[in-house]
């Protein structure tokens, strides 16, 4: 599971190190594809292939999901973490996500965000008050 806030730096070669608790199950590959709101999404390769199974289920007749599943296939690039626990983010995923220097790594349970320091704390405040006034059906077993 994945858990936490975590604040590396990326490198001038395009390099970000991983948070320590996370390295041993992201040793044997990972994943990273666009994600939600301009950030990255690292995933686990096994987490990976089963997000990827279910979006293959989606119609191939609807615009939306015909579109989806392109940008997720396009934009996903496989990663083995260096010794160091590195990994290096393709120039096309640091526009997307906007990334600088400061980056922040958030755990979303089931994989790993990465985001722009800025644009993190900037979604932070816009958004700070959707936890607690969180009601919508889609939560129904957490809340």
């Amino acid at each position: 599971m994945f858990l936490g806030t975590y604040t590396p730096k990326l490198d001038d070669k395009g390099r970000l190190t991983l948070p320590a608790k996370f390295r041993e199950e992201l040793a044997g590959g990972l994943m990273v594809t666009k994600g939600q709101d301009h950030s990255l999404a690292v995933y686990p390769k096994d987490e990976f292939v089963r997000l990827a199974q279910r979006a293959t289920k989606a119609s191939r007749t609807n615009t939306r999901a015909r579109a989806f599943i392109r940008n997720l296939a396009a934009s996903t690039d496989e990663q083995r973490p260096d010794a160091s626990g590195r990994i290096t983010l393709s120039a096309d995923h640091r526009a997307y996500a906007g990334l600088t220097k400061e980056c922040v790594v958030i755990g979303s349970i089931d994989f790993l965000e990465i985001w722009d320091a800025e644009s993190w704390s900037a979604y932070q405040a816009e958004h700070e008050e959707d936890f607690s006034d969180a009601e919508d059906d889609s939560l129904f077993d957490v809340l």
